[in-house]
């Protein structure tokens, strides 16, 4: 009996310990854990901030919905609720039974986003555990208007493409949290703990694009995509002062279902992503580096043959001609192949390179914007042969047509470089504006070389290759550029066709480019590419409010100016050589080992 006695006092004084450390010592533990099981976490996604154009317009602006969520651990019937809920949200019922019945989980989205005909249609059933959270919405209120610069988002408001991406971190902002307690059936309880942790709104990007010269140079390049049959298009637009992107145009071209039009959000932004031989451009950078070097001037006399054999490839012009005398300028204003390597022999390729380099190729224009490729420039020690005649007029590198348009940029800007910019400013919550500080130009070549090349690419417009690309009331300086796709020896042939400059010549204000990639109707960047610049470069500068001058400051260029059908002589160039490259079988040349 004294042992039973012991026993029992034992097992009381273990009691009694127990209970002194349950409602004691290790009361507030317990206590916690029970209010844990009671509280229920709801995630709040920030709203995403905006992207503007220069002017204010909403080029991407998020708006609330509601999103219906469910807390599985209270569902009774998971299958029932799921079969109710599937016809409504129109998703699967197999997929919400799976989410409904984890009664491990707390949390399960049923829809996200859905629009306030459904979110009404779902509260009407009334159903146990179903809730409703609200979550923003991505919208692109201009539509398909530079939708590869914008990007896109994912269901979850992450940017996966374009700026959407590149700026993700500022403009998703600061997620928060709802916690409240609730009953074992689900229900909030009215005087239980409650806890809200609001969500940040993410800040606002101000972009340089001007909407209505977006919408103006995607129509025009659309409609001469579509007359030349090209396989797409790209058309850029820039403040020659600041470095503003005014316009950047991404245009697909056509097919036996679906005519040529805008690109979607879901493609590349082929200005700054996508690289190209440039062709007769880059023989701006050739031509300029002889000058500031003193190789050449305008007016120095150039021997000129009939064909040049480089590397035991022969080059020849465009145009069969027998041995000439040209001038630097006439080279230009001609396109001259033969001319343009005779003038990059006096310079070397150590100078050339230099230049090249000096004038942006082979780094990124530093837009900022995701993807953003640095081109295709050799080192001078992996030269071939045949390096010193192709690289001179274009050929064996590559570019984006950003880059190209620089290079054009800095001659506009009397020799410095003016850096690109496509993002003006950012706009915090606070409703607080940053601007984004232009980067600073660097000189490339003198005043004079910058003036004396711009009057050279003026002859280009007036008389030269290029006179489709002159603007009406405004003096105009640029280059046209064909160059042939990879394969170069194996037809049929394909080429880029191109033209760049800017306006009005003696006193720039806009620089812009146009490049067709695979165009049908004609190959020649002065045929095709050059009217499309002219449309779009008079839109611009009557957008910036630029005052035409000269005797024929009140023509403006028609559509019939512009959209021309093909000539016999225009289609039939489709198999002859082309302006940046030689003839076929002989010119078309590549130096081994080189892009």
């Amino acid at each position: 009996m004294l042992v039973l006695f012991v026993l029992m006092g034992l097992a009381l004084a273990g009691l009694s310990a127990r209970l002194v450390d349950l409602q004691g010592v290790s009361s507030a533990k317990y206590a916690r854990l029970g209010l844990d099981q009671r509280i229920h976490t709801v995630p709040l996604s920030a709203e995403r901030g905006s992207v503007f154009d220069r002017n204010g317009e909403d080029l991407a602006s998020s708006l609330t919905q509601e999103t219906v969520v469910a807390d599985p651990a209270v569902i009774r019937n998971p299958a029932k609720t799921a079969a109710a809920l599937a016809p409504v949200v129109g998703v699967p019922e197999n997929q919400l039974l799976s989410g409904l019945s984890n009664r491990q989980s707390r949390f399960f989205y049923v829809a996200r986003k859905v629009d306030a005909t459904v979110a009404a249609a779902v509260k009407k059933l009334k159903l146990p555990g179903i809730e409703f959270i609200p979550e923003s919405k991505r919208f692109y209120p201009s539509g398909s208007l530079a939708a590869p610069v914008l990007g896109f988002t994912g269901t979850d408001n992450s940017g996966l493409a374009g700026i959407e991406s590149g700026f993700n971190s500022l403009l998703t902002g600061t997620p928060g949290e709802m916690r409240f307690e609730e009953d074992p059936r689900g229900r909030e309880i009215p005087a239980g703990s409650s806890q809200l942790k609001p969500s940040k709104r993410g800040d606002d990007i101000v972009l340089t694009l001007d909407s209505s010269l977006q919408f103006q140079a995607e129509q025009v390049l659309e409609g001469e995509v579509t007359a030349a049959q090209a396989k797409g298009g790209i058309a850029i637009v820039a403040d020659v002062k600041t470095g503003d992107i005014l316009a950047m145009a991404n245009v697909d071209g056509g097919d036996a279902t679906h005519p040529a039009h805008p690109a979607a959000a879901t493609e590349h932004n082929r200005a700054l992503t996508d690289v190209y031989e440039p062709g007769s451009t880059n023989k701006l950078i050739t031509i300029a580096a002889a000058l500031e070097e003193g190789k050449v001037g305008p007016q120095t006399p150039i021997p000129v043959p009939s064909s040049i054999v480089v590397g035991g490839k022969q080059f020849t012009d465009d145009e069969a001609h027998p041995a000439e005398t040209l001038s630097t300028t006439d080279i230009v204003r001609q396109s001259s192949n033969i001319g343009t390597i005779q003038i990059a022999k006096q310079l070397g390729k150590q100078k050339l390179d230099q230049y090249l380099r000096a004038f942006g190729l082979g780094r990124t224009a530093g837009t900022m914007f995701p993807g953003e490729a640095e081109g295709i420039l050799p080192d001078v020690s992996l030269y071939s042969d045949t390096s010193m005649a192709t690289v001179p007029i274009g050929q064996g590198l590559a570019v984006t047509a950003m880059q190209t348009l620089d290079t054009f940029m800095t001659i506009a800007n009397g020799g410095v470089t003016r850096p690109p910019r496509l993002v003006a400013a950012t706009i915090d919550a606070a409703g607080k504006r940053h601007d984004v500080a232009a980067v600073a130009g660097t000189r490339v070549v003198s005043p004079q070389t910058a003036a004396e090349m711009t009057d050279m690419l003026s002859q280009v417009v007036s008389s030269g290759t290029g006179t489709s690309g002159a603007v009406p009331g405004y003096p105009t300086a640029g280059k046209t550029g064909t160059a042939r796709k990879p394969p170069y020896d194996k037809p049929p042939y394909k080429y880029v066709a191109s033209f760049a400059g800017f306006a009005p010549k003696d006193a720039p204000s806009l620089a812009a480019i146009v490049v067709l990639d695979e165009p049908v109707t004609a190959i020649y960047g002065g045929t095709v590419a050059a009217p499309a610049f002219a449309r779009i470069m008079q839109e611009a500068l009557r957008t910036k409010d630029v005052a035409p001058s000269g005797p024929d400051a009140g023509r403006s260029i028609r559509e019939a100016d512009l959209y021309r059908a093909p000539t016999a002589t225009t289609a039939a160039t489709t198999a002859g050589a082309t302006a940046a490259t030689a003839a076929p079988g002989t010119t078309g040349a590549k130096a081994p080992g080189t892009p």
